[in-house]
């Protein structure tokens, strides 16, 4: 939706930004560190941080300022309020519970796949990943499996973008043998990362559709290599995957 000049609040966005910032620090910061992330001046960044200490959103302790508790509450809004998170939380666990591997529903946000529902097993392989984290869209296969419905335009625009480092030695960062991987997605319906994120970890993705046939998300399992070959990740994983895209689908 647009909005007019007029109805957008600055103030809002920089509150916004400092919050997020911390997650991109993933630590406290200073109101230098803070200006530099954001890109804002210290004096909006310091009104900013002092006003979200005021709320109860953020602490200061001498020189560093970090997000309290009470910040948790915006990411819970969400989960509790949107019916996609409602639905996919038992689906997920149920699944999980199946394979006895880890379970993940994500959504795109620009270059990154986020996971809005999750699910582990005690056996699964333990990557510390949770609800809210985020993974980069162009190695992930709930990434590639969300990409590949834009147009390739618009594809290659956002890999162009973005930053593609090699996590792994397996990690594919040429932008032509990436948007192989997507195109193929398209043909075969799911996603395969191997090795590209974590040593020991391998991932497959399908796509989530709603009623009307448009993708509203990515389902994964992820399961150690040590456990189960790409093979059987076909032979095993694929199915129960469809199976829970097919149970989304009655629910959606």
């Amino acid at each position: 939706m647009e909005i007019e000049e007029k109805e957008y609040v600055i103030g809002l966005e920089k509150g916004l930004a400092i919050i997020e910032a911390f997650g991109l620090h993933k630590g406290p910061m200073t109101l230098t560190q803070t200006a530099e992330v954001t890109g804002h001046t210290k004096a909006s960044v310091r009104r900013c941080l002092l006003t979200l200490c005021k709320l109860g959103y953020a602490v200061q302790e001498g020189r560093q300022f970090q997000l309290a508790p009470r910040a948790l509450r915006l990411g819970h809004a969400y989960v509790s309020s949107d019916r996609l998170t409602k639905i996919a939380q038992p689906l997920l666990e149920m699944t999980s519970e199946r394979t006895k591997e880890s379970a993940s529903l994500a959504v795109l946000d620009s270059q990154h796949t986020v996971f809005v529902a999750r699910s582990t097993h005690r056996r699964s392989l333990s990557s510390g990943l949770g609800v809210g984290a985020r993974l980069p869209a162009y190695c992930s296969a709930t990434g590639r499996v969300l990409l590949s419905e834009l147009p390739e335009t618009d594809v290659k625009f956002l890999l162009n973008r973005m930053s593609r480092p090699a996590f792994t030695p397996h990690t594919l960062t040429n932008l032509r043998d990436i948007l192989h991987e997507i195109r193929l997605v398209r043909t075969q319906g799911y996603a395969i990362s191997d090795e590209e994120l974590e040593i020991g970890l391998r991932s497959i993705a399908v796509p989530v559709r709603n009623a009307a046939g448009e993708m509203i998300a990515a389902l994964s399992l992820s399961v150690s290599t040590s456990r189960m070959t790409r093979a059987a990740i076909l032979e095993k994983l694929l199915p129960e995957l469809e199976t829970t895209r097919r149970n989304f689908a009655t629910l959606l």
